[in-house]
């Protein structure tokens, strides 16, 4: 039993006891932040993804719906295989989903994708916790910047969608994390678990090709003024070598798939491709125009984290630069949380991304989302600014609540009004539903280009094998030579060369005599096989091998 002090009064006793069992309390809360934040975050995880999955968000956006069909193909499909990763998009998020999409709830929910959204979006917040840590910041520091983060309705949205966003912040943060953990401690391990995961990221997003290069420049350069060019050479070469492993084995995809080792960055599926369209059409202002380009990127940074949440994230990543206190090796290592900024920045200027924010690049919402790639960074920024500013750190996290219930008030998600009413979305019902009351219950393949209508694909509800598109190989092939010995139902974009399937089957005589449309929609015409061709109709899976890829 604890005894008092002679000299000590009992109300002194009673504050000292309190204020030990505070200690204690903040003490176990400091030693177990990982699991809390796991644990907290996985709660608040589901709970968005089930909230979304509920109103029928959870697929709202086009590209969901594309990456979920890519991951379908592989496994379900007239030619499944690894081929149909496809050639443009990165494929570490398809070929995950195959562990799950077999299954048809997972594949149309959207869960297949969204589950590693969601370990991402947990894994994120653990790493901001873990990176503020590293570099001293105490409880309360941490967990702001675990809340700019996961309080976030945009982060929340993504998170809950088969969109590549969330697996490349997580990539990303875990390659930054280790990266100050190379340079804290010097510990080889440490410097190859940060190639690793930008070498995962690399594999997710262009983005990370970026980060890459910015982490080995700047490993290079530091190394080399420390320890002198020979031990930088020997670093710059394992960190590139195992971190530009994911570069090195995309670019080999492409070569033995597609004959191109650049078909990814030049073929006609390509964003470089899209870009020309643009530029051609005059839809294309951040071209070769600075000014122009870091406007529209950070117009977009504040409609994704809040201007004000932007603007102190600023702050802080300034601060930690100049801020004397962290060692060089700590302020050297926080310089690639930067890389997501200018990666977007110049990717406008080059002409290669393409972002209209409504009312000032454009007159409508595209691709907004890319603006959510700083916010681990602002995280990270705000947590140590906070900790830093001990006489202010109660204003700013009160703001900061502010801020934030004033985004779930007013649901201001940006990314949601990008799904729902930007060029992000398509809303292909009425094709897709035609498709499933008519084509659904008799035989017959339907013929469509699964670049221009992914989106009619999924929505169809049908299974993937009852499509020939370009990934079918000897399907596609046949069914472009000879459409109405294969095809009961064509889907096109009859007023559009864009549409690959369209521009083949135009000038067919074997189309334009047989087929008739039988209704037109906003997105696609649908062409049906008159009944007197019927009979010579091929409606069974007949390629036991087909090996043909994706074009």
């Amino acid at each position: 039993m604890r005894t008092l002090d002679r000299h000590q009064n009992p109300i002194e006793a009673e504050i000292s006891l309190d204020r030990r069992s505070a200690d204690r309390f903040v003490r176990f809360i400091d030693r177990n932040s990982t699991f809390l934040v796991t644990v907290l975050l996985t709660f608040v995880s589901v709970s968005a993804f089930a909230y979304y999955y509920a109103n029928g968000l959870g697929v709202a956006y086009n590209d969901a719906r594309s990456h979920l069909d890519i991951g379908r193909r592989v496994v379900e499909g007239l030619n499944p295989g690894a081929a149909q990763l496809g050639s443009v998009w990165l494929p570490l998020t398809h070929a995950l989903m195959g562990l799950t999409i077999w299954n048809d709830f997972m594949w149309h929910s959207g869960l297949a994708g969204a589950l590693w959204s969601m370990i991402a979006f947990v894994g994120t917040g653990v790493l901001i916790d873990r990176y503020l840590k590293e570099i001293g910041v105490g409880l309360l520091g941490r967990f702001t910047g675990v809340g700019i983060f996961a309080a976030n309705l945009n982060t929340l949205y993504l998170q809950s969608t088969a969109m590549t966003e969330l697996m490349l912040l997580g990539t990303m943060t875990a390659g930054c994390y280790f990266f100050l953990l190379w340079y804290k401690r010097r510990k080889i391990l440490h410097l190859v678990a940060a190639a690793f995961f930008i070498a995962l990221s690399t594999l997710v997003r262009y983005d990370g090709w970026f980060l890459l290069f910015m982490a080995a420049a700047i490993l290079f350069l530091s190394t080399w003024r420390e320890g002198g060019y020979r031990k930088a050479e020997g670093l710059f070469i394992l960190f590139s070598t195992l971190g530009g492993f994911g570069v090195a084995l995309w670019v080999l995809w492409n070569a033995l798939i597609f004959k191109d080792p650049l078909y990814f960055a030049f073929g006609p599926y390509s964003a470089h491709a899209q870009q020309d369209q643009l530029e051609s059409a005059g839809v294309l202002p951040t071209k070769w125009h600075w000014l122009p380009s870091i406007k529209v990127y950070f117009y977009a940074l504040a409609y994704n984290s809040g201007a004000f949440t932007m603007i102190l994230g600023l702050v802080g990543q300034v601060t930690m630069w100049l801020d004397r206190r962290l060692s060089r090796e700590v302020r050297t290592a926080s310089a690639l949380l930067v890389a997501p900024l200018l990666f977007n920045v110049l990717a406008l200027y080059l002409g290669h991304s393409v972002l209209y924010i409504q009312g000032l690049s454009g007159d409508t919402w595209f691709n907004v989302r890319y603006g959510i790639m700083m916010l681990p960074s602002f995280a990270i920024a705000i947590g140590y600014l906070t900790d830093r500013l001990r006489g202010l750190r109660f204003t700013l996290v009160g703001l900061l609540l502010f801020t934030t219930f004033f985004m779930f008030s007013s649901g201001d998600a940006v990314t949601i009004d990008d799904a729902r009413v930007g060029s992000s979305q398509k809303n292909v019902s009425e094709v897709s539903g035609w498709l499933h009351a008519n084509a659904g219950p008799k035989k017959g393949f339907i013929l469509i280009s699964a670049a221009s209508h992914d989106s009619v694909i999924f929505s169809s509800g049908l299974p993937m094998s009852r499509f020939i598109h370009e990934g079918t190989g000897k399907y596609y092939d046949a069914a472009i030579e000879s459409p109405d010995h294969w095809a009961r139902w064509i889907v096109v974009r009859s007023y559009s060369d864009d549409d690959s399937t369209w521009r083949q089957l135009k000038d067919n005589e074997g189309f334009l005599e047989r087929f008739e449309k039988v209704d037109s929609y906003p997105f696609a015409d649908i062409y049906e096989l008159r009944p007197e061709f019927i009979s010579g109709l091929v409606t069974d899976q007949i390629f036991a091998d087909n090996p043909g890829s994706e074009r």
